[in-house]
């Protein structure tokens, strides 16, 4: 995963954390819909990294073998 990447994925788990607790003091549906999102976004971070990691291993697989 290139580091711009990284540190998107990083940055806006850590904001929707940091507004999840923020919302806990308000309401009782929006921290647990933020929680949730924050949980969705960092699975999506490592989705991302893992199947970049096996394209990456594909191409030099393939690489090797030409």
């Amino acid at each position: 995963m290139s580091k711009g990447l990284s540190l998107w994925f990083a940055t806006s788990s850590i904001l929707l954390l940091m507004v999840t607790a923020i919302s806990i003091s308000y309401s009782v549906w929006l921290p647990i819909l933020l929680g949730t999102i924050s949980i969705l976004n960092i699975g999506l971070g490592f989705i991302v990294k893992a199947k970049q990691r096996s394209h990456y291993e594909a191409l030099s697989k393939h690489d090797e073998s030409n």
